[in-house]
């Protein structure tokens, strides 16, 4: 028997299956005045602030798609700070932005089903939805690169570390192994840590015993346990912790010396890292140019492996 919470997540995804069936089309619909209602009674009888009012009618005009969005996505869409968003949730009784998130989407998903012809409208577009969804969180991604410091601080570091341990448990192993595999071809000991409990502690023991100083931790949502888990394990062997998330608060956040956010995609039933991937496509260039002697001969040893043993197809 599954617990409430597992309950509500098997509920959610399935909601979220349902509100992304993809049909062929073009537009979604606006929010019907019942679902609009229904929102406004959640946020009335609360006291808030200027800002918090901003955050409230815009989710109230576009409850169909701000239901869905990240804190990320939705910060930036009123033009407040992620912080605002969590102070808002909170102002309402919940316990962050997720739960109010949980509490928006059943009521978003029944606006859809609703109307006469929405659903059908809804689903026409949704692939363009998630597209356009991945191309806010780019843009805000593009927008934090302006400052690029942090990313080559980062860089410099994890150059460093040898050894170097990216971990990623459940769904972020597939971001983990793609750092680890592309790091391998620029670092001279590069660690992947893909399975948590005391597997995962002795890894980390042993990095740490070997002289490394960082492990490069990947958190995508459901942000499991096991995970911080395994990031409170390594800073116990006394390994720095970098971390590459969706989240700007909560426990991972604070566990981490340094973390780097990037927003996910969530219009689908299964979410999409196209910001998580730009980031760590943009910290492995970091760590290239943080040792480019380094990073040229071991490219140039690479290649002639390649050439030897026929690796790659012709273009």
């Amino acid at each position: 028997m599954p617990s409430g919470q597992q309950a509500r997540a098997q509920a959610s995804q399935q909601a979220r299956a349902q509100a992304s069936a993809i049909t062929p089309g073009t537009r979604s619909p606006a929010v019907e005045p019942p679902a609009a209602e229904k929102v406004r009674a959640l946020f009335g009888g609360h006291r808030l602030s200027p800002a918090q009012r901003r955050i409230a009618q815009y989710i109230t005009d576009h409850l169909t798609e701000a239901a869905f969005l990240s804190i990320t996505d939705l910060a930036d869409r009123v033009g407040v700070s992620q912080p605002s968003v969590t102070r808002f949730a909170a102002s309402l009784g919940f316990s962050g932005y997720p739960a109010l998130r949980e509490e928006l989407q059943p009521i978003a998903l029944r606006a859809v089903a609703g109307s006469p012809g929405a659903r059908e409208e809804a689903r026409r577009n949704e692939l363009q939805a998630a597209v356009d969804a991945e191309i806010a969180n780019l843009e805000h991604l593009r927008r934090v690169f302006a400052d690029a410091d942090q990313v080559l601080a980062l860089g410099r570091e994890l150059a460093r570390s040898v050894p170097l341990t990216v971990l990623g448990l459940r769904i972020s192993v597939s971001l983990a192994e793609y750092f680890a595999y592309a790091a391998r071809r620029i670092h001279p000991d590069v660690r992947l840590v893909s399975r948590g409990g005391s597997v995962a502690y002795d890894a980390l023991l042993q990095s740490r015993e070997a002289g490394g100083s960082w492990v490069l931790a990947f958190a995508m949502p459901r942000h499991a346990k096991e995970t911080l888990a395994a990031v409170r394990a390594a800073r116990s062997t006394g390994l720095r912790v970098a971390l590459i998330t969706d989240l700007t608060l909560g426990p991972l956040v604070e566990e981490a010396d340094v973390t780097l956010t990037a927003g996910t995609g969530s219009r689908l039933v299964f979410d999409s890292y196209a910001a998580p991937g730009i980031l760590s496509a943009a910290l492995l260039q970091a760590m290239a140019d943080a040792d480019p002697e380094r990073t040229q001969l071991r490219l140039e040893k690479y290649e002639q492996a390649a050439d030897q043993h026929d690796f790659f197809l012709e273009p």
